[in-house]
Formats: C-alpha cells, sequence, structure tokens
C-alpha cells in the first residue's frame, strides 16, 4: 500500500488543493493547453464545480478534473477498452486484449464525429487534452501519482480523442448472452422449455430459424466475455477473475417525471436512479460545467465528457435501460478445403484478417490474429466441427460509443430539441424522461435499432445470407409522450411499447425484466395526488416487494403437517412484503425465492434435461404459474403446485436455521445482505491495505424486484448490482434539488471523499445538487485555480 498516505499529504500541501478562505493568496497551477484561467470549486460533498470562460476550456477542465479525482479508473477504461492491459500487467492479459481489440470501432472517423451533432471532436479533443494535461502536471510532480500507479508499478498513458468513442465494450447492449442460452435450453428440451426460462413480451412466439444447429459449444461466449468484463486482478499473478460474470439479468433502472399539477412545489420533479455494478470508486461521476451558453450538472462517467443524467437550467433529463435488441449471432459453415473461408450465399467467401502487435510487459510483444466476417468479429471457430461464430452488433455503426451522445441532448431547450438529439441516440437503448422549467414533462424512447425483416432475432443464425439487416430504424419512430394525461410517467426497464407501436413490424425485441418494480412505482405514484421531493426521496429507497406480496398470498391459505414448514407459514403470511434490513421474514423469503422456490419449480413442470438447461425460471412466469397453476402443473395442478411452495418453503427454513440460529426472532435480512464496494485491486493488497481501499460491508435491505433494487449472488447475499447514484430534481428551483453517489466522488482513497457518501447512501439520504453560483461558494470546500502556462 505504499504511497496512499503520502498521496494523501501531496494533495493537501500541493497547489492543487487549497482552502476556499487562502483561496486569493493560492498559488495558481499553470496548465499548457488552457485558454484562459478557469476555477474549479469542490463543494462538502466533493461535488466540482467548473467554471470556465469558454466551453471549450470547460471540457479541457473537466479531463483535467477527472484525472486529477479518477486517473486510475480512467486509464483502466482506457486501457481495457483499447486492449492494452498487456502491456502494464503482462502475458496473462493478452487474450484479453485480443479480445476487446475485435469490438473496436473501426470504421471511418469523419461519420463518427458526426453521428454525436456538432463540435463532438472538438468537445473530445479538449477533454482528453485536459487529461493529458494533469498527466503532464504528474510528471512535474510526481507526489501526485495515484497509489496504483505506484503499487503495480507502471504510468497512465496519454490519450486520443479517438479513444473515448473507438471503445464499445462497456455499453450495455444486447441479445448476445440471451440468444446462446436460448439456443441451450433449444439443444437440451426445445423451444417450449425455454418459455419457462424467459418470458416473451409483447405476445411473440418465435421459432428456430431454419438452417439453425441450436447445439452450440460450451465455450461460445468466452471470447465475447473477456471482450467485455471488467479488469479483475488476483494474488500470485496479475489475471482476469471471473468472479462477477456480466449478466443481462443485471441491467436496470428507475426513472419518473411527475407534472407540476401533481406536485407540492407547482414545478416538475424529476427523479432518477441507474443501477449497475457496484465498486470502488463509483461507476459515475457528479461535476458542474459552467461556461458562456452551458450550465450543466449532473452524473456521467468520468472517462467522457458532459453528463448523461442531470440538467441544464432549463430542461432535465434522467434514463434507464429500453430493451432493443441490437446483436445478433451468427454461424457459419467453413470450407472443408479452406479454412479461411466460409460459406456466403451460393460460394465462398474469405475471412478478413488483421494482425496486431500487444505489447507485452516483461517480454516481446505477441502477434495476434483478428478475424472478421461481413457481419463482425469472430469468436470462436471450431476447425473440426467446420463452424465459426461471429456478432453483428449495432457497436461497429458510427454514433454508437456508449453515453457519448449525451453531450448532444444535455444541451436541449426544449422538447423538441432534447426529442431530435435522441433520435441520434445510439447506445445504450434507453427511456429518457424529460422535464423543462415550463412545466413540460415527457418521455423519450432511444437507441439505434437494427431492421431484422425475416427474423426476431431471438436465436442465433446462420451466416451464409439468409439473415440480413436491411439498415435501422428511423429513430423518430421510436415511441415518445409529452404531457401524459394522468400527470407522471416512470420507466422501469418493463416492456412499455404503447399499445399502438407496430411491433411486430419494428420487432424492436421481446425480452424485458419483470415489472415489478414499474408496478409499485405506478402504484406510489397514482396514490399521492401531490407528490413532494421527500415522497421521491421515500419512494426511491422503496423496499416493498410485489412480488412477495403475491407468493404471501398464495401461502396464506395452506399450512402444514411439519412444525417448521408451518412456522414459516405464519412468519411469511404475518408479512406485508416490506424488506426491510431488519426483518426476519425478509430473510426468510429471499432464501427461499433465490435458493429454493425456483429450482422446485423448474423440477416440478419441466423434464430433467429441461430444468437442467438454465439457472433460474422467469420471474413473471414462475408467479404467474403459481397463480394460475393448470397451465404448467398439468392434471391435480391445485396439490402439485401447493407440494412445491410446501416443499421449498420448509427448505429454507431449514436453510435459515443454519445461517442465523434456530430463533427466528434473531434472524435479520441485513445480517445475510450486505453491501461491500471492491477496488479493483483489493485482491492483490494485504488486509490493511484492503481495509483502506475497500468501503464496507454495509447492511442492506430490498431485492432484485424493490424499487430499491438490490440484486445479489445467491451464493453469499452479496449485493452487487444497484443504485450507486440517485438524483431527485426540483426542475426551475435547482438548488432544492438532492443528489447521492456511492461509496464516494473521490477515486483517491486517502481523500476525504472516498468514502463518506457510502454511509449516508445506505441509510437513503441526500446532499443537495447545487446549482446556483451563490450557493456553490457558500457551500466550496476547496479551489483549484487553474491558468494558462505562460
Amino acid at each position: 500500500m505504499r504511497g496512499l498516505t503520502r498521496l494523501g499529504a501531496a494533495l493537501l500541501a500541493g497547489a492543487l488543493a487549497s482552502t476556499l478562505a487562502g483561496a486569493a493568496a493560492a498559488q495558481p497551477v499553470e496548465v499548457a493547453g488552457l485558454g484562459q484561467p478557469a476555477r474549479i470549486l469542490i463543494d462538502r460533498w466533493g461535488v466540482p464545480h467548473i467554471y470556465a470562460a469558454s466551453q471549450e476550456d470547460a471540457f479541457f477542465v473537466q479531463g483535467f478534473n477527472a484525472a486529477r479525482d479518477r486517473l486510475f479508473q480512467i486509464d483502466l477504461w482506457r486501457r481495457r477498452g483499447l486492449g492494452e492491459l498487456a502491456s502494464v500487467f503482462g502475458p496473462s492479459y493478452v487474450e484479453q486484449d485480443r479480445a476487446a481489440r475485435l469490438f473496436l470501432y473501426r470504421g471511418s472517423m469523419e461519420p463518427e464525429w458526426a453521428a454525436y451533432g456538432k463540435d463532438a471532436q472538438r468537445t473530445s479533443a479538449r477533454f482528453v487534452a485536459g487529461i493529458n494535461a494533469y498527466i503532464d502536471t504528474i510528471a512535474r510532480k510526481p507526489e501526485l501519482l495515484p497509489f496504483e500507479f505506484r503499487q503495480l508499478g507502471y504510468m497512465p498513458a496519454k490519450w486520443r480523442p479517438e479513444d473515448v468513442v473507438r471503445i464499445r465494450s462497456h455499453g450495455l447492449t444486447r441479445n448476445l448472452t440471451q440468444e446462446v442460452a436460448r439456443a441451450r435450453v433449444v439443444c437440451s428440451a426445445g423451444l417450449a422449455a425455454d418459455a419457462v426460462r424467459s418470458q416473451l413480451s409483447p405476445a411473440w412466439i418465435t421459432r428456430i430459424p431454419e438452417g439453425l444447429d441450436p447445439c452450440l459449444p460450451d465455450d461460445a461466449l468466452d471470447v465475447f466475455t473477456r471482450a467485455t468484463e471488467n479488469v479483475r486482478f488476483e494474488r500470485r499473478r496479475l489475471q482476469v477473475s471471473r468472479a462477477l460474470p456480466n449478466e443481462e439479468t443485471l441491467e436496470g433502472s428507475n426513472n419518473w417525471v411527475v407534472a407540476p399539477s401533481r406536485t407540492t412545489t407547482g414545478r416538475p420533479i424529476l427523479a432518477n436512479d441507474p443501477h449497475r455494478a457496484y465498486g470502488a470508486p463509483s461507476l459515475r461521476y457528479i461535476v458542474h460545467l459552467s461556461a458562456p451558453g452551458l450550465d450543466v450538472i449532473g452524473a456521467g462517467e468520468p472517462a467522457l465528457p458532459g453528463v448523461s443524467i442531470g440538467h441544464n437550467g432549463k430542461v432535465a433529463f434522467g434514463l434507464t435501460i429500453f430493451s432493443i435488441d441490437q446483436e445478433d449471432l451468427y454461424v457459419y459453415e467453413i470450407n472443408p478445403k479452406n479454412p479461411r473461408q466460409y460459406r456466403y450465399r451460393d460460394g465462398w467467401e474469405n475471412f478478413r484478417v488483421l494482425r496486431e502487435k500487444v505489447a507485452v510487459r516483461g517480454g516481446a510483444a505477441r502477434t495476434v490474429e483478428l478475424r472478421f466476417t461481413r457481419h463482425g468479429p469472430v469468436i470462436y471457430q471450431d476447425a473440426a466441427r467446420r463452424r465459426a461464430l461471429a456478432v453483428r452488433t449495432a457497436w461497429t455503426a458510427p454514433g454508437m460509443a456508449p453515453y457519448f451522445g449525451s453531450i448532444d441532448y444535455m444541451k436541449a431547450q426544449d422538447f423538441t430539441q432534447f426529442r431530435r438529439a435522441m433520435e441520434r441516440w445510439g447506445a445504450p437503448t434507453e427511456n429518457q424522461v424529460y422535464a423543462d422549467t415550463a412545466g413540460n414533462i415527457g418521455w423519450v424512447a432511444g437507441g439505434l435499432a437494427p431492421v431484422r425483416p425475416n427474423w426476431d432475432g431471438l436465436m442465433p443464425v446462420p451466416g451464409d445470407g439468409r439473415y440480413e439487416w436491411k439498415g435501422f430504424l428511423d429513430g423518430a419512430k421510436l415511441p415518445y409522450v409529452l404531457n401524459p394525461k394522468q400527470g407522471w410517467f416512470a420507466s422501469a426497464n418493463e416492456m412499455n411499447l404503447p399499445a399502438s407501436f407496430p411491433y411486430r413490424e419494428h420487432k424492436l425485441g421481446f425480452e424485458w425484466p419483470d415489472n415489478a418494480r414499474a408496478r409499485r412505482i405506478a402504484e406510489v405514484l397514482s396514490k399521492i395526488p401531490k407528490a413532494s421531493m421527500e415522497d421521491m426521496e421515500r419512494l426511491q429507497n422503496d423496499v416493498v416487494s410485489l412480488n412477495a406480496r403475491r407468493l404471501v398470498a398464495l401461502l396464506k391459505p395452506l399450512s402444514s403437517p411439519d412444525q417448521k414448514t408451518q412456522a414459516a407459514l405464519r412468519l411469511l403470511s404475518a408479512w406485508d412484503g416490506e424488506e426491510q434490513a431488519t426483518s426476519a421474514a425478509a430473510a426468510l423469503y429471499e432464501a427461499w425465492w433465490s435458493r429454493h422456490l425456483g429450482n422446485a419449480f423448474k423440477e416440478a413442470v419441466l423434464p430433467p434435461a429441461a430444468a437442467q438447461s438454465f439457472d433460474a425460471p422467469h420471474a413473471s412466469v414462475l408467479l404467474e404459474s403459481l397463480e394460475k397453476p393448470a397451465q404448467r402443473f398439468g392434471a391435480d395442478a391445485v396439490r402439485k403446485r401447493n407440494a412445491v411452495l410446501l416443499t421449498s418453503l420448509g427448505r429454507a427454513w431449514a436453510e435459515l436455521e443454519g445461517l442465523q440460529g434456530p430463533d427466528p426472532a434473531r434472524w435479520q435480512w441485513g445480517k445475510l445482505h450486505f453491501s461491500h464496494f471492491l477496488h479493483p485491486m483489493s485482491p492483490i493488497l494485504d488486509q490493511a491495505a484492503r481495509a483502506q481501499v475497500n468501503v464496507g460491508p454495509l447492511p442492506r435491505g430490498g431485492g432484485a424486484y424493490t424499487v430499491n433494487v438490490s440484486s445479489y449472488h445467491p451464493d453469499s447475499f452479496w449485493q452487487a448490482h444497484g443504485p450507486s447514484f440517485r438524483m431527485v430534481l426540483d426542475v426551475g428551483n435547482w438548488d432544492n434539488s438532492r443528489a447521492i453517489n456511492t461509496p464516494g466522488q473521490s477515486g483517491d482513497p486517502a481523500s476525504p471523499h472516498y468514502r463518506d457518501l457510502a454511509q449516508p447512501w445506505a441509510e437513503g439520504k441526500y446532499f443537495p445538487l447545487l446549482y446556483s453560483r451563490e450557493a456553490v461558494e457558500k457551500a466550496a470546500r476547496q479551489v483549484i485555480e487553474l491558468v494558462p502556462l505562460r
């Protein structure tokens, strides 16, 4: 852990940090590339408020500040995305580098920059110039080098403008993994079994594409997984760890907007809490950019310019995932006479082959081969069976750099401008809620949607020319709403296509998360005649499970001769479904739900091969089948259903006795379920150092289907995913807005802002998201003065 405390002392002693009271006397920091003097005011919660004389300088200072606060995080993001990990971490990373390079944007940069609106290239150039300026500052002041670089023995790399947009593999796209999962179930048990694993919505019946052998190799997605997973380290040697798989079931978010007629403020209120994987530092970073013609505040990813969730003083915006299918897996026949060719239509076509050098720390550079078909990168090749697999993804199209397009919509001044910006939006596919100071509220769906004229995208397809995309859907054809009659709009990743949307023609996607969160948000909002800011905070932290209430309703009429099962029935039957961390019933319910009920249900309604072909059944399918058992349980359906409920519940009770003792009065969900924010380097640090870089554990309530999402690993109950960032905006009275970003704003473990927001976040608290210059200056605790290098 050498250098951690020394770094904190250096930052406090150096010219980059001074108290506000001493700002006038502090020596300004000279920075090459800055046009005019600029100032960063850091408030008491670690939020930087950047004031610059031009928009170009504002983005420059944003990059400088991102490097100041999050340099290791963004450097790791860049190296992972570009495939340059082995150059600093050694040969164990060569395969991950190769995989990442397969998914880089390799098209022309002219249409790429044009896709994001005016000045996109210049914005990126100024942002990375700021990052590079901070790296140059470190060269002059080596004591500012973050401890991670010292520990691992390398220096941060300089950025190029195109690095920001060429990296695509961090985006939330879909549905490649679901195609493969469906193919595996079909291979083992047929399409009917897959209807238990995944519910298709809107109503849809898929079929096996003509010419497809659905039996894919077990390692079909290994390369894709390497390309998209985070960098993790292990003791003994640096290598990629698969401890936290990237599963589409962990995607999610909530957002809603309420009209002035339904708020106590008489102004719109907009709330957003995007859900992503947890870590230290936080995935997102809150920043305020103020310059002539630009005054925007909110959260984004620290490696990108602008903000993607927030407001600009007139318009507010917040996002959730909208499930457009942007990926397809193609299966090819390889030429038996030439393994460098694959069948396409009536002939054979050559793979496009690129060979690139991968620099390797401590050794000679390795040459890696990258293969592509006309559809995309090859992720699997089986010479013996003469098969290859390649991915066609919207990633490869111009304008698909995840979240970068927010530099366009964050400047919108009304709904028309906002919607036009969203018509050009690429990734991730989004529900954007909207509000403005004129009192308007709305919703816009956005994302690049492939046109599949003769199939639905739900399974892999032969790559021989029978299944081709026909361009992309015009973004103006995606649904939107302005000033809904009910006075509010909410989304929580549920299937929310309007009834009038021609889904059979456009086939945007048929795989959506369970709608329990959306139903709970609607339940609460519809019952509040006038919503306050505090109401919205409470709703974001709501841990009522509607799915739990549905199951409890099924249990209430039941009884059991088994004493422990009967005790479980009594405990849950008296429960209101609120998953507080202190709740014994919540502990029993979640152990039952995640470890026992799903398996028991599969075994009861599916043949053994089908039941073993996938993990958990879709939540909606499970609940609907239990409520209407005749559909899947067959003859004597109610008795069979009840046996599943009682047997699995008894097992859950017995397991909880083993976990928390025989006295249910001492059981608590929060004693099992916890958040623990891990620094990526923690596995290779000693125990004392890990305590300084990891945050937690913190007891947690909630579950995967509560508004306050708390998805977890069933084997450990460790919460791996949820709302690390929350925001509630009082539209028009901006200083009354609130936010939280756990575990803290800073990426420096020695900073007071590394973990200061974790406990307030766990308690459902917020800090004021200050916007006016007067309020910011009153709350400022540090100032950084930047001046052009003379």
